[in-house]
């Protein structure tokens, strides 16, 4: 098996190659015990029968043409599931491949960004330029009811990843919810490549920066971001709303960038504790600064948010965040499929955990629809709905 740190939000992506890990059946030659083999506790695992089913499918199931394949992800599917952990999933070696490129910026799929809730709809954020979904003429503010056959009512962003994406010059069918309307779509899927930050200069002389999600090139993206922008700006606006998470170690950059000194956050598992300290690349100490943040911020997203206003860098405009304190890691399996599994729970620099509870905004302020947000990618079109960005610069013109 391989080990991979990610959070979803994600961390920092470490391949460990250290054997396969037992514990879903790949053969009938399974051992009536089987250890787990990793780096934290060893423990016995009953798979009698798991092994019996397998082979009362095998000798007894109507059709004898079983795929085993299917029958073992099965056995893992069924495991990861009975953990009632909606943040650990099992990734079928396609699914984990595209979740990878995704972290990346690199896919093949429709170019959208979205946000998530564990009660509703996601919701389009904001298009790629250029993108078939752009083409298409899908909206900031569309929900994605379906896709395909499948109603995704509080679907997570990796499973929503997994059933979106899929190879170039395949197409996905999408239903769409625009107010009042439903709207059918068939988009071709293309490769794509997004950047998970974004910038512009808004109101008098704020340099705004939006992140998307913490990918592998967010903290390269960020600093280019900020070092084109800050000459001759008086504030900044840091925008996460709608930004599932991702790494780790783009949280520590971008928290970097703005604290000199102390713990970013830490990470509590069985293992003990993990400090995170803040790095050495500060190119925006001092510059006042409001970061935006709603119910869809989550992971990696509130660590950044959270530290800030730990350490009375910033004021947080908006809603309550949505409240994800866990981190995952992707164990690939020996056929390149992924175990997506909580292993820690991570905490504020005070010590504080936001699990299940979010963040609290200094200055709470709703947004009437998702379509009045901001689109840096349009940014023709103005930041006069968006209560919250106006909030902000009238925060930051007052000091």
């Amino acid at each position: 098996m391989n080990r991979s740190v990610a959070l979803r939000g994600g961390a920092l992506a470490l391949m460990l190659a250290i054997g396969f890990v037992a514990g879903a059946w790949v053969d009938q030659a399974y051992p009536e015990w089987v250890p787990y083999i990793g780096h934290r506790s060893v423990q016995r695992i009953d798979v009698t029968s798991i092994q019996q089913a397998a082979r009362l499918i095998q000798a007894d199931y109507v059709d004898s043409n079983v795929d085993t394949k299917k029958l073992a992800q099965g056995s893992i599917q069924g495991m990861v599931s009975s953990l009632g952990d909606p943040f650990s999933i099992y990734f079928t070696p396609d699914q984990y491949k595209r979740l990878q490129d995704n972290y990346a910026g690199r896919y093949t799929g429709i170019g959208v960004y979205l946000s998530f809730t564990t009660t509703g709809y996601p919701v389009i954020t904001g298009t790629v330029p250029g993108s078939p979904a752009a083409g298409a003429g899908l909206r900031t503010g569309d929900q994605i009811v379906k896709v395909g056959d499948r109603d995704i009512k509080g679907i997570t962003a990796d499973e929503a990843t997994a059933l979106i994406q899929g190879n170039e010059g395949t197409k996905v069918a999408l239903t769409i919810q625009r107010g009042t309307e439903t709207l059918p779509f068939s988009i071709t899927r293309a490769q794509i490549q997004v950047p998970t930050v974004r910038s512009a200069t808004v109101g008098n002389r704020v340099l705004y920066v939006r992140i998307y999600q913490f990918g592998a090139q967010t903290s390269k993206e960020f600093a280019t971001a900020l070092k084109g922008g800050l000459p001759g700006s008086s504030a900044m606006v840091l925008d996460l709303r709608g930004d599932p998470g991702g790494f780790i170690s783009a949280a520590d950059d971008v928290i970097t960038e703005f604290v000199t000194t102390g713990e970013t956050f830490e990470t509590r598992g069985r293992s003990g504790t993990n400090r995170h300290m803040v790095g050495s690349e500060h190119l925006a100490p001092n510059i006042p600064l409001v970061v935006l943040v709603d119910a869809n911020s989550a992971s990696a997203a509130e660590i950044v948010a959270g530290s800030l206003q730990v350490h009375g860098r910033a004021k947080l405009v908006g809603t309550v965040t949505f409240g994800k304190g866990s981190v995952q890691e992707d164990f690939v399996l020996s056929d390149g499929s992924d175990v997506h599994m909580t292993v820690e729970r991570w905490f504020l620099p005070n010590g504080v955990t936001i699990d299940k509870k979010g963040l609290t905004p200094d200055v709470t302020v709703k947004l009437a629809t998702a379509s009045d947000a901001y689109d840096v990618a349009q940014p023709s079109l103005g930041f006069a709905k968006d209560t919250q960005l106006n909030a902000a610069l009238n925060l930051l013109a007052g000091g």
